[in-house]
């Protein structure tokens, strides 16, 4: 009995040693079938891109002259004033210790549009920028592996030569629009990362890659605010690329939370299935499903989204899969890249009109919390009790429902009634004065300004720039950029 169980187990043995050479040939196989792939072309991207080209540099500088002045004279004094940056954490850092004569751009007015890459771990985001930048092979490319390794926050931008930058040298530089990143702390600083690259793609955009999410860990781990420092990045964001592979398709916590975080901007997510050339097509189609079926609870929208299907890395795609479907999705992926990049002066002109809203909706409250502070106050009454009241029940004393009846003010930009109970445990209501007198002679009124500058001029200046004419006031010095030229012939 000895000697048949000593048989059987050399027996077992040698077949476990076959198995596990035969795994060990197939994966070396596989490895020498994927180093023997060749590179893909890649005159698309550079055709799609306009990389290539030539093209004169489009004269901004003087409606982004304008902007800046807009926003400083008309929307940051009402700002200011209400301590608007207090109640939102979005903060738009334009003209931060300069003058209105310096030709110098800072902050996010003057920023270049910012594509942020979001998703799993492993699934190629990185990947994703060396192809589309062209580091493959070279001492600079991003670090990619199959497990999780990118564990920063790396900004791709352009420079005169290759540099790594720290995040604290990027925080303390205020001619960047990454200074408010502070306030996360000196861990994730050491977590933020800057590489300039002299590319042209660059002079036209930046690239933002994240931590890829981990499902089993918890975010306290990170040692900083994993979600707040996104929500800041998706703040800024024009473009976001949610990257996906077929082997993780699973929704957890973490991703859960990212796509609450993106609720209201889902015209700018571009859903990606990376990595489709290693399926099969009947496996494709189950994966394809599988991924909607898991995105649908989290993206609550009429229209399903766009997932574009392709493989985003240097080599050929693998022999016998749909090349060509694979080609459309990335040059349509290409395409709406190339679109923001195209209309990146629009968008800040459209970002500057919205954020003036939202101060002038929250001045508006402010002001009508103030007005019934001091209306509801009488010689005897306390008034910690009767702002108390006042904040408990604002439904009450129709603190919002009065705001739903000035112009131009719709209840889906209301602010959440629960973010005022903080705001005034700061900000004492005593320190706030009425709208009514934030006037002044010589200066005008605060919220005419703003309202005159979300009404007419702000839709002006982007009028003129769709026309591809120069915006109705040329120049500044001219005109002082701000005040609209009388009419003379009305009577007054």
């Amino acid at each position: 009995l000895n000697r048949m169980a000593l048989r059987l187990f050399l027996v077992c043995c040698c077949l476990a040693s076959r198995a596990l050479i035969g795994t060990a040939d197939a994966e070396v196989e596989e490895q020498e079938d994927v180093q023997d792939l060749p590179l893909r072309d890649r005159s698309h991207i550079e055709n799609t891109l306009k990389l290539g080209q030539e093209t004169p540099a489009d004269d901004y500088s003087a409606i982004l002259q304008r902007l800046r002045k807009i926003y400083h004279m008309q929307v940051k004094p009402l700002e200011q004033s209400y301590k608007y940056n207090e109640l939102r954490q979005h903060e738009i850092t334009a003209y931060l210790g300069r003058t209105f004569s310096s030709s110098a751009s800072d902050g996010e007015i003057s920023s270049k549009p910012m594509v942020l890459f979001l998703g799993p771990w492993s699934v190629g985001k990185s990947t994703m920028i060396n192809y589309l930048l062209g580091l493959e092979d070279s001492t600079y490319q991003l670090y990619t592996g199959a497990e999780p390794t990118t564990s920063e926050f790396t900004v791709i931008m352009h420079g005169e030569k290759v540099r790594t930058i720290e995040g604290i040298v990027m925080a303390a530089d205020s001619s960047r629009s990454f200074s408010p990143l502070e306030k996360f702390g000196q861990n994730f600083l050491e977590k933020l990362i800057g590489i300039e690259v002299p590319h042209k793609l660059l002079e036209r955009v930046t690239f933002v890659d994240t931590p890829g999410i981990i499902e089993n860990r918890k975010q306290q781990e990170r040692g900083y605010p994993f979600n707040d420092v996104c929500q800041w990045f998706i703040d800024r964001a024009d473009l976001i690329f949610v990257v996906f592979d077929p082997t993780k398709l699973d929704v957890g916590l973490e991703l859960e939370m990212l796509f609450r975080q993106l609720k209201g901007r889902e015209s700018q997510i571009r859903i990606i299935l990376n990595k489709a050339d290693s399926l099969a097509t009947q496996d494709l189609m189950r994966v394809y499903g599988a991924l909607f079926w898991s995105l649908a609870p989290l993206i609550n929208v009429t229209e399903p989204p766009r997932v574009y299907v392709s493989s985003f890395w240097p080599l050929e795609y693998q022999p016998d899969t749909h090349k060509d479907l694979f080609l459309k999705e990335e040059i349509s992926l290409l395409e709406d890249l190339n679109q923001v990049i195209e209309n990146r002066l629009e968008n800040k002109i459209a970002f500057i009109r919205q954020h003036a809203i939202r101060v002038r909706i929250h001045a508006l409250l402010v002001d009508r919390y103030v007005q019934t502070f001091k209306e509801k106050m009488t010689f005897f009454s306390d008034p910690e009790l009767v702002f108390k009241e006042i904040l408990d029940e604002p439904d009450k004393f129709f603190i919002f429902k009065s705001i739903l009846a000035k112009t131009n003010v719709s209840k889906f930009d209301l602010p959440n009634p629960d973010a005022y109970r903080d705001f005034f445990g700061i900000n004492p209501i005593g320190n706030f004065k009425l709208l009514s007198q934030q006037c002044s002679y010589m200066g005008g009124c605060l919220l005419e300004k703003i309202e005159r500058a979300i009404t007419n001029e702000l839709p002006d200046l982007l009028g003129g720039i769709g026309l591809k004419k120069k915006p109705i006031f040329p120049s500044c010095e001219t005109t002082g950029c701000g005040e609209a030229p009388k009419n003379r012939y009305r009577k007054p």
